[in-house]
């Protein structure tokens, strides 16, 4: 088959790779419907994370079973199914408590840019829909694996909640998703930190009320005029750097809750200045698998359509470009076609 290696910061190839195949009872291969570029693939490929040797790239998909182990006893070839970046058996201790990303057997899903995924503990990782969805649906099932799973995440560790203010920091594909998080929740008012027009536009068309351009001591200022001088109740951190967390924090009112849910990259938070702000901080993986059956469902239902964040498409071998059109800013999040 063929799939995303990178090889170095800024070098990703499309090249031939071993077929996957059944290594334990538990594992199941599917044959990629559609998949994509991370937000978070871009800290390897800018850098800011070590890239080592040359190695598979991409976590998000949705596809068609090919085979499953002789364990896997819930999916038949053929079946359309949709999984988390993070795999479960969904049966363990942290599993049933809701932490599915923390399983006890969980393995990061890491090679997914390609044609063809083996899926670990397949059988609690996927859920496979009744019927094939139409195609036009497929961006939206794919964000569910990932992006929209993580921005809901990042609204239920913020405790959005009917009546609320929520503040979203980040206009990414995970921060966007978040909107759609907040106002499913019931937020009244959904406030979004951008600076970049297109991202804001697709913001408000996803719910947000308020859009704040400013950064630092401004942004936080701003957020305060806008909230009655003392900060938003719910606060979704979605971009996972220093800045991004120090804003989340300082936009939260005292007795208010951050979802931090970007991979972190050095964040330090005080802990002087937490015990005093009474802010509560949850974040972490998201459980994607938790989520999934009513991420689906909303899907299909044609509840909220995720499908516009991807807002570049391109066949899978050209998979590079996504990388670039991502790193430039010139795309929020790319989706590529086997």
């Amino acid at each position: 088959m063929r799939g995303a290696v990178i090889h170095a910061p800024g070098d990703i190839r499309f090249e031939t790779l071993d077929d996957p195949k059944i290594l334990h009872p538990t594992d199941a291969v599917i044959r990629t419907a559609v998949t994509c570029v991370c937000g978070s693939d871009l800290w390897p490929y800018r850098g800011a994370e070590p890239v080592g040797g040359p190695h598979p790239m991409g976590h998000e998909y949705v596809g068609f079973v090919e085979e499953v182990g002789s364990a896997v006893t819930t999916l038949t070839p053929g079946q359309f199914v949709v999984g988390s970046f993070a795999t479960c058996d969904n049966t363990c201790a942290n599993c049933r408590n809701g932490f599915q990303s923390n399983c006890l057997h969980r393995e990061f899903m890491s090679a997914c840019q390609a044609e063809y995924v083996r899926i670990p503990h397949a059988q609690g990782t996927l859920v496979a829909t009744e019927e094939v969805p139409e195609r036009e649906m497929w961006p939206g099932l794919l964000a569910v694996s990932d992006v929209m799973g993580t921005g809901w995440w990042a609204a239920d560790a913020a405790e959005v909640g009917p009546g609320s203010t929520a503040v979203v920091v980040g206009d990414g594909a995970v921060g966007l998703c978040a909107v759609i998080a907040a106002k499913e929740r019931g937020a009244e008012r959904i406030i979004v930190m951008s600076r970049h027009e297109p991202r804001q536009k697709l913001a408000r068309a996803f719910g947000a009320t308020d859009i704040v351009a400013e950064r630092g001591e401004e942004g936080i200022e701003r957020i305060r005029e806008l909230t009655g001088g003392i900060g938003a109740g719910s606060v979704l951190e979605c971009v996972g750097t220093a800045e991004a967390m120090r804003q989340a924090l300082h936009s939260a009112r005292p007795g208010g809750s951050v979802g931090f849910v970007g991979v972190p990259h050095d964040v330090a938070v005080d802990g002087q200045e937490l015990f005093f702000s009474h802010v509560g901080l949850r974040g972490g993986p998201a459980p994607v698998r938790r989520y999934l059956p009513d991420l689906i469902d909303r899907v299909l239902t044609r509840r909220i359509d995720p499908g516009p964040v991807f807002d570049l498409t391109l066949p899978l071998e050209q998979v590079a470009e996504g990388y670039r059109a991502m790193d430039e800013r010139r795309a929020v999040k790319t989706l590529l076609t086997p």
